[in-house]
C-alpha cells in the first residue's frame, strides 16, 4: 500500500475520532492531567518502549528535547514500530502527540475501547509535532501508543511523546526543573554576513535561545545555530540559553564571532547558468587531456579526484603523469591560471565511485578542511567537490565545510554530486548536508545515472532515460530548500561514460527548458517554472571529446542561451 493510499484512511480515521469526541461528552482536561507517557524523552534508553525487528536504538543527535531521541529504521518488510503500553482511565480524553523528524513517521494509539485514531508526516528535515487525541472505553485501563515508519524509506526520528489527561495510575515522569546553562559554546564558521555556532546539549532542554550583543535573535530545538544578517568585517558577541516549560537558563558564557569580508557565494564569478565537467587524472580509455584542452564550454572543471591519507578525513592529490601523457605538475598548474584567467573555475573532486574519505568527528572534519585548502593553496583550486559516493556524515562534513569556507573566503566554490537515492528525501544525509551549508553552496549536480527507478516530487515512480526522470527528481530538490542557482541535472556525456542513463543532448535540453521556461515537458510539469535554474553537469570532459564534443556543444551552449 502507498503512504498516500494510508494517509487518506489515516485522515479519514482522525476525522471519526474528532466527530464522535464531540458528541461523547468526555471531561475535558483539567488541572490534575499529566503526561502518563513514561520515558517520553527516551532520556532512559528505550526503557518502557517496544521496537519492532530490532529497529529502534536512542541517539543523541538530532534531539528535540533533552539529551536523546528515538531512530528506527524500516527495513524489508518491518516499518519499525514502536510502541508503549500506557495506563488511563475509562471514560476519558486523552490528547496523543508527539515531535517527528526524518523520513514517514505515524503515530497512533490503539486498544482505547472506542475509535482507535492514528496521524502521519511525509518526511520532514526539521521537528515537527503531530497531534491527534482520543476517547477511552468504559472498561479500558490500558492503550498501546506507537510510532512507525513506512517501508523503504528513511529512517523516522521521535521525542517528547506525550498521552495529555487524567492520571491512569501507571506513573508519569518527573515534571522538568529549569535546565542548566549550556557549556561549549563556540563559532564554527563565519561568512560576510553570516555566524555558524555550536554548543553542548543540556539535559532536560527542550530548546535554545540565542542572543547577539545581549539580544535574543533566534530560537533553536537543536545544539546549533546559524545567525545570519550580519555585517561584513564586523565583530559580534554571541551567548546561549537553554529552555523547557519550567523556564529559561542563565545565559552561557560569551564567544565573539568576526565576519569575512566581501560580499559572500554571490560574489563568485560564475555565469547565472553554468555547466561542469569532470576532468580525469587517469586513463580508463576516453580521450586523455590536459587542462587546457577542455572546452570553453565548461565554466566549472571538477578535477578527479583527490586521494585519501593515513589520516583520517584527510585528501591529497597525485598528478597521474605518466597517465596522462607527461604531463607535469608545473603545466598542470599553469592551466589552472589560464582557465582562471578565462573565467573558468577549478575545483578539486573528493570521492567517485571508488572513494574511501571518511569524515565522521570532529578530528577528522578538521582534517579534510585544513587539507583541501592546503590544495587550494599548493594547485591554485578555487573550491572543494563533494562526489562520496559511500555515505557522509552529515554533520561533520557540513563542520568541515563551513571550515573551509572561513578558510577560503566568499570566493569559494563548492558543489556536490550525489546519487539519485541521496537526494529521495530532506532526512537522506546527502540532503541535509546539502541544506546545512547552503549559505556556501554552489550547485547540486544529482547523476541522473545508473540509478534504478526512483520518486519524483509527486509521489510517482519515473525511471532512468526520460525528461520525467530530470524533471520531477530536480523538483525534489527544487522544493526541498535549495535555491533554484543551486540545483543542476547530472549526466553521463555519452554511452560510454556510464553503465545507465545516457539521454540524448535533446532530452537535456527539454528537461532544461521544462524546469526553467515549462517548455518540452514529458507528462511530469513542474507547478512553477525555476529560471534561474543554475544549469548542467557531465561525466566527464574526456568521455565528452570522445565523442566529438557532441553533449557539450549541444547542452553547453543550451545551457548558456537560458534568459
Amino acid at each position: 500500500m502507498s503512504p498516500h493510499i494510508r494517509s487518506a484512511r489515516l485522515w479519514a480515521s482522525v476525522a471519526t475520532a474528532a466527530l464522535a469526541l464531540s458528541f461523547a461528552g468526555a471531561g475535558q482536561a483539567s488541572a490534575a492531567d499529566v503526561n502518563n507517557a513514561r520515558n517520553s524523552g527516551f532520556e532512559s534508553g528505550l526503557g518502557n518502549w517496544t521496537c519492532s525487528a530490532n529497529s529502534g536504538t536512542t541517539v543523541s543527535s538530532p534531539v528535540h528535547g533533552g539529551t536523546a531521541a528515538l531512530k528506527a529504521t524500516p527495513a524489508g518488510q518491518d516499518n519499525a514500530q514502536c510502541t508503549q503500553s500506557v495506563a488511563v482511565k475509562p471514560n476519558s480524553t486523552y490528547s496523543l502527540s508527539a515531535w517527528v523528524q526524518g523520513g514517514y513517521t505515524y503515530l497512533g494509539v490503539t486498544g482505547t475501547g472506542t475509535t482507535d485514531v492514528s496521524t502521519w508526516t511525509p518526511d520532514s528535515s526539521s521537528w515537527k509535532q503531530l497531534t491527534t487525541s482520543f476517547t477511552t472505553g468504559s472498561s479500558t485501563t490500558s492503550v498501546t501508543v506507537y510510532t512507525h515508519g513506512w517501508y523503504g524509506q528513511a529512517a523516522y526520528y521521535a521525542d517528547d511523546v506525550s498521552v495529555y489527561g487524567p492520571d491512569g495510575g501507571g506513573g508519569s515522569d518527573p515534571n522538568p526543573t529549569v535546565p542548566a546553562t549550556p557549556a561549549g559554546l563556540s563559532v564554527s564558521s563565519t561568512t560576510s554576513s553570516s555566524a555558524s555556532l555550536s554548543w553542548n546539549a543540556v539535559s532536560g532542554a527542550t530548546g535554545y535561545n540565542v542572543y547577539r550583543n545581549g539580544t535574543k535573535v533566534t530560537a533553536v530545538t537543536g545544539t546549533s545555530a546559524t545567525v545570519t544578517g550580519l555585517a561584513a568585517s564586523t565583530s559580534y558577541s554571541f551567548q546561549v540559553t537553554a529552555t523547557n516549560s519550567a523556564g529559561e537558563s542563565a545565559k552561557s558564557t560569551a564567544v565573539t564571532a568576526t565576519t569575512t569580508s566581501g560580499g559572500g557565494n554571490d560574489g563568485i564569478a560564475l555565469p547565472k547558468h553554468a555547466v561542469t565537467g569532470y576532468w580525469q587524472n587517469f586513463n580508463n580509455g576516453a580521450t586523455v587531456q590536459k587542462l587546457s584542452d577542455v572546452s570553453s564550454q565548461y565554466d566549472i572543471i571538477a578535477v578527479a579526484f583527490a586521494d585519501a591519507t593515513t589520516t583520517p578525513g584527510a585528501v591529497t592529490f597525485n598528478l597521474d603523469s605518466a597517465g596522462l601523457g607527461g604531463y607535469s605538475v608545473d603545466q598542470f598548474k599553469a592551466d589552472i591560471k589560464a582557465k582562471q584567467a578565462a573565467g573558468k573555475k577549478v575545483i578539486v573532486s573528493v570521492g567517485g565511485q571508488n572513494g574511501t574519505i571518511s569524515v565522521n568527528d570532529s578530528t577528522s572534519a578538521t582534517n579534510f578542511a585544513n587539507s583541501v585548502y592546503s590544495l587550494m593553496q599548493t594547485y591554485g583550486f578555487d573550491g572543494v567537490d563533494i562526489d562520496l559516493e559511500n555515505g557522509l556524515n552529515a554533520t561533520y562534513m557540513s563542520q568541515a565545510l563551513h571550515s573551509l569556507a572561513s578558510k577560503a573566503g566568499s570566493s569559494l566554490v563548492l558543489t556536490m554530486a550525489p546519487q539519485t537515492i541521496d537526494m529521495q528525501s530532506t532526512s537522506n544525509s546527502y540532503f541535509q548536508t546539502a541544506l546545512n551549508v547552503k549559505d556556501i553552496l554552489t550547485v547540486v549536480n544529482m547523476q541522473y545515472y545508473n540509478s534504478g527507478s526512483m520518486l519524483g516530487c509527486d509521489g510517482k515512480v519515473y525511471s532512468q532515460g526520460s525528461v520525467d526522470f530530470l524533471t520531477a527528481l530536480a523538483c525534489i530538490q527544487l522544493e526541498g530548500g535549495l535555491s533554484p542557482s543551486q540545483v543542476g541535472l547530472g549526466l553521463p556525456a555519452s554511452t560510454s561514460a556510464a553503465g545507465s542513463g545516457y539521454v540524448s543532448p535533446t532530452v537535456v535540453n527539454n528537461a532544461l527548458d521544462c524546469l526553467t521556461k515549462g517548455t518540452g515537458c514529458g507528462s511530469f510539469k513542474p507547478s512553477k517554472t525555476y529560471p534561474d535554474l543554475r544549469g548542467a553537469m557531465t561525466w566527464s570532459t574526456n568521455w565528452d571529446a570522445s565523442a566529438g564534443s557532441s553533449w557539450s556543444n549541444s547542452v553547453g551552449a543550451h545551457v548558456h542561451a537560458l534568459p
